[in-house]
């Protein structure tokens, strides 16, 4: 069994997972806000570079090399003389290493926030796993970048952080089919509806039944390791936060919640 433990550091409290135990790493609080993960990156690692993207909710994973290119050839394009301000990190919801020492960061605040780790080459990712990423598989898409670096299934250690918990998750039918999808094969079966009741019948399912018609509750996060799970990771290798965002309002921001555009940052550091 994984422990998740709250850290402190000047009285503010995050969370750290016993799986990334050899790892600094922190899903942090929203009592943090609005610091940033050059911030955030001070009480993890001080010397480490930080590197995070654009959040779009689709399955684009990049490297530090590959945001550092993408900045590049934005500035050249379109700015002559480019301020601190002009460069945006580019799109993407999840960022892999390629060095020790590199700090990587997603935020979320309902949406799943998962570190991978792999102890054996000391590589990392960061991902940013909404319903949408996750209907895209932006998990294994971060997986299976790690395993062209060399990284080996046996090895990988997935953590994922607070987000919205399923039972006060609801969601379209729509959602719920195309999110379903991801986890059983969708031609199997002669309707949606069908679908959807075999997904209900999973142990530990994802999908929960709704009161209204047309809705279903949907636990983001099973949906993931499900699917990682699928790939052939053993169960023991991931863990899951027992925090929920939406019924915690102490500890996080829930953009399901209270419609503020506010967040909190979950980041890793890769080592040698």
């Amino acid at each position: 069994m994984h422990t998740w433990r709250w850290q402190t550091w000047n009285d503010l409290s995050y969370l750290t997972c016993s799986l990334l135990d050899s790892f600094s790493h922190g899903f942090f609080t929203r009592s943090f806000w609005p610091q940033k993960p050059k911030d955030l990156s001070r009480i993890l690692h001080p010397t480490a570079t930080v590197h995070r993207v654009k959040q779009v909710h689709g399955n684009t994973m990049l490297s530090p090399s590959e945001i550092r290119q993408a900045v590049t050839a934005t500035v050249a394009a379109e700015i002559a003389s480019p301020t601190e301000s002009d460069l945006e990190p580019p799109a993407a919801d999840g960022l892999l290493t390629e060095a020790p020492e590199q700090a990587v960061w997603v935020c979320s605040a309902d949406c799943n926030p998962v570190l991978i780790a792999d102890p054996v080459r000391g590589q990392v990712a960061a991902v940013h796993a909404g319903w949408r990423g996750t209907a895209q598989k932006i998990v294994p898409a971060a997986i299976a970048r790690l395993q062209a670096q060399g990284s080996q299934l046996k090895h990988l250690r997935v953590a994922m952080g607070p987000a919205i918990a399923g039972e006060v998750y609801q969601v379209s039918d729509q959602v719920a089919a195309e999110v379903a999808a991801t986890i059983v094969p969708a031609e199997q079966f002669e309707t949606v509806e069908a679908m959807l009741d075999h997904v209900q019948q999973i142990e530990h399912p994802p999908l929960l039944p709704d009161p209204q018609p047309g809705r279903f509750r949907l636990d983001v996060r099973r949906v993931n390791c499900l699917q990682v799970e699928q790939l052939g990771t053993p169960p023991e290798q991931i863990a899951i936060a027992p925090h929920c965002t939406y019924q915690e309002p102490e500890h996080f921001f829930s953009y399901r919640r209270t419609r503020e555009k506010k967040v909190q940052w979950s980041g890793i550091v890769s080592r040698s």
